[in-house]
């Protein structure tokens, strides 16, 4: 298993005016660029927040059902 230390970061963006929240989800180096990380860059994911096991479950988008 590949672990790291990640961050959450929110980066507040203008557009037309009003003020909106982007979050960013910081994934270190080291371990998305292990052969073992299941994601490439631009993929599309599923993020789902398990509340009960206070976990974030990150998946890949089945392109096939959208």
């Amino acid at each position: 298993m590949i672990s790291g230390q990640g961050k959450l970061i929110n980066r507040r963006t203008k557009t037309a005016g009003k003020e909106y929240d982007r979050f960013f989800i910081y994934v270190p180096a080291e371990v998305a660029r292990d052969g073992l990380f299941p994601f490439k860059e631009g993929e599309k994911l599923i993020i789902t927040v398990d509340a009960k096991n206070k976990r974030l479950v990150i998946e890949k988008h089945d392109s096939s059902t959208n």
